[in-house]
């Protein structure tokens, strides 16, 4: 399932775009919302494809070999371990990967230079080679193979991500969140696991769906609200000559605080400053740090806050 720190960041990049077009139509932003995260799928289904395309690539590049008219010993008598891998078997028979791949027509046909140069990097990789020649032939570490392949080799892969990006806009910065997603799922696999066996679903469960479209909703509901919060607690800088993505950045943090009972302040903060780091200026993050804590505190100080639950954690309780 997509993280809930991803699902904030496709919210941002949603409130960007919204607030860029100006129209206001609040329904087609949260179209564009959910269509972005359902690419996100997409990916997440398109690189497991990536590893099949390799071993296939594998499998050619065996039979060539053979049909040399003078085909040395080791043409005569490949090593298959990579072919032969159990999980790639088991991804290959699975039921709901393949009929996701089909129900949305994804193909690495025609980008197939992509997998043909990163099967190049492979067979040149210290751990491919380790792999190849370990005496240890089991379950455990043809999945473990994979879970390198796909977490090091092709997210350290600059290839590979540019042309993701040329796919989709919606995939450029998505490579380290479905790594982790994908290294969750085969971690689950099990070497009895059958055709059956499930992936990871798009959401957790209805409330990470939910959060996700109420946060971006709400933050443009409220952003008249959230303006005056950022302008009320900004010494010398007004609120138009503070850069719009910090801007958004605050105004799904405020937002969070106030809609979220259940969500801590300090996640709430915590997330949204790790966010700024990545997606605003090298300075934003402290200065969208200390206007947060700001209005945290005034918040506080008139008693507006209406956490519950586990949203009270690290709250002062009173009697």
């Amino acid at each position: 399932m997509i993280s809930r720190r991803l699902l904030r960041i496709k919210a941002l990049m949603a409130l960007y775009a919204f607030n860029r077009r100006e129209d206001g139509n609040l329904a087609q932003g949260e179209t564009e919302l959910m269509f972005s995260i359902d690419k996100t799928y997409d990916l997440y289904h398109y690189l497991l494809l990536l590893v099949l395309e390799l071993a296939d690539i594998a499998c050619e590049k065996i039979d060539q070999a053979l049909l040399k008219r003078m085909p040395t010993p080791e043409d005569l008598n490949p090593k298959r371990r990579f072919i032969d891998n159990q999980l790639i078997a088991q991804l290959r028979k699975n039921l709901e990967f393949k009929k996701f791949i089909a129900s949305r027509k994804l193909s690495w046909v025609n980008n197939s230079h992509i997998p043909r140069a990163l099967y190049n990097k492979m067979i040149a990789w210290d751990v491919y080679e380790e792999y190849m020649m370990s005496e240890t032939h089991n379950y455990q570490s043809d999945k473990k193979f994979i879970v390198k392949l796909i977490t090091v080799l092709f997210s350290d892969s600059e290839d590979l991500q540019s042309n993701l990006e040329e796919q989709s806009i919606y995939w450029n910065d998505d490579m380290e969140y479905i790594s982790a997603m994908i290294e969750k799922t085969l971690k689950k696999f099990k070497a009895d696991s059958g055709e059956n066996t499930h992936l990871m679903p798009l959401f957790k469960n209805e409330e990470d769906e939910e959060f996700v479209k109420i946060l971006f909703r709400k933050a443009i509901i409220h952003q008249k609200k959230c303006s005056e919060l950022i302008d009320k607690n900004t010494t010398n800088w007004e609120v138009e000559r503070i850069a719009l993505m910090d801007i958004l950045v605050m105004q799904l943090a405020i937002t969070e605080i106030f809609e979220f009972p259940e969500i801590p302040v300090k996640v709430t903060l915590n997330e949204y400053i790790e966010i700024a780091k990545y997606y605003c200026t090298s300075k934003s993050s402290t200065f969208v740090n200390g206007i947060l804590d700001n209005i945290v505190k005034e918040i506080r100080d008139e008693g507006l806050f209406n956490k519950s639950g586990r949203g009270l954690v690290g709250e002062a309780l009173t009697d």
